[in-house]
């Protein structure tokens, strides 16, 4: 075969598409160490069994530890040895990605849910602090300050003064971390000649879903406890039916001394809340405008859930009212992915939420009688 015909040919033009992916790599990343590891359903076990994803797993000592500057992580690198190109201009169909490194595809949907997570950065405005446990239950913090009217105040040590004590014990009733989850159904020819650009869209949507889940897991948590006779202290606003900025700032006076610096709610009630005269400033009008930021009512960060009642608004302080407690991490079923072509896999993670402080979540009910 002569050059022109090799060059024209379908095998010539994939040595050429792997030339210039090698030559865009080359002086930058060395694939060779990334070649020589085979990554198999036993690699995704060995992960597991130590805590990890396979992306941890393949960055430590044993396997193929990044560089510092490098432009791809171990994972990617995985990727570029086995010529899967997952993005820019032309990258591979799912049929190629599974003909190529069909083991490599569970930790890639993972990646790219995990992505889809980030797209949701509201969550992390709710939570003071994520734990990760070996066990499905969880006991979290009680917190006592006697005596109560002190405020845990600073004051002289004399004879028969009484000390402020803050008293830290557990609660009397453990929380369950239970199993949360969402199957991805699907048929391998659905999806076989959608390129990988494609796939990722879909699997952020999953991940964006699975975020908004958890927040309204922090709703309920903040508005009925968690199972330890701790539901938020709900305050009425003056008028039934009404909600002005005088019941904000009633709300905000009744943090101290936390601070209110998040307020989550209903759309119904950011409606609200965006026409009231107090926030009708020009130049926060040009800011929501120009960049679709909330404006930030006596300083905290409004938040949209639409879990929460429409005729309820929750205020936070997320320094101190809720932690996250993680059992098992997202996870996807690595075994269906790759021997089942994708037909039907879960995604899942065990995760649950706690109260820290309960005197930092407040609700203000506008319907009441």
């Amino acid at each position: 075969m002569d050059l022109e015909k090799l060059l024209n040919s379908d095998e010539g033009k994939k040595l050429l598409e792997l030339a210039r992916l090698e030559e865009s790599l080359s002086g930058q990343v060395d694939l060779s160490r990334a070649k020589e590891i085979n990554v198999a359903r036993e690699t995704y076990l060995e992960a597991q069994s130590r805590g990890m994803t396979l992306s941890e797993l393949l960055e430590t000592g044993e396997y193929d530890p990044s560089e510092v500057g490098s432009p791809l992580d171990a994972f990617e690198r995985q990727l570029a040895a086995h010529d899967v190109r997952v993005g820019g201009k032309r990258p591979v169909t799912v049929e190629l990605f599974y003909q190529g490194a069909p083991a490599l595809l569970p930790e890639f949907m993972m990646r790219e849910i995990r992505r889809g997570q980030r797209m949701r950065p509201e969550l992390g405005k709710l939570v003071a602090s994520s734990s990760t446990i070996s066990s499905s239950r969880y006991t979290p913090f009680y917190i006592n300050v006697t005596p109560q009217e002190s405020k845990l105040s600073l004051r002289p040590i004399g004879d028969a003064a009484e000390i402020p004590t803050l008293t830290v014990a557990e609660q009397l009733h453990s929380i369950t971390v239970p199993d949360y989850g969402i199957t991805l159904k699907t048929s391998y020819k659905a999806l076989k000649h959608r390129t990988t650009a494609q796939f990722k869209v879909l699997l952020w949507y999953v991940g964006f879903r699975l975020q908004a889940d958890k927040m309204a897991l922090v709703v309920d948590t903040i508005m009925n406890g968690d199972g330890n006779d701790n539901p938020a202290t709900v305050i009425n606003t003056a008028t039934s039916g009404s909600f002005t900025y005088d019941d904000l700032i009633t709300l905000w006076n009744e943090f101290f001394p936390f601070e209110m610096n998040t307020i989550l709610c209903h759309k119904e009630m950011i409606k609200t809340v965006l026409t009231m005269e107090e926030f009708k400033d020009p130049m926060a009008g040009f800011k929501f405008q120009k960049t679709g930021d909330l404006i930030s009512p006596l300083g905290s960060a409004l938040v949209r859930c639409d879990d929460v009642p429409s005729d309820s608004a929750i205020g936070l302080d997320n320094r101190f009212a809720i932690e996250e407690v993680v059992s098992q991490p997202l996870m996807v079923e690595y075994d269906k992915v790759i021997e089942q072509k994708l037909e039907e896999a879960v995604i899942s993670e065990s995760v649950a939420y706690a109260k820290v402080i309960k005197e930092s979540a407040l609700v203000l009910d506008t319907v009441w009688s």
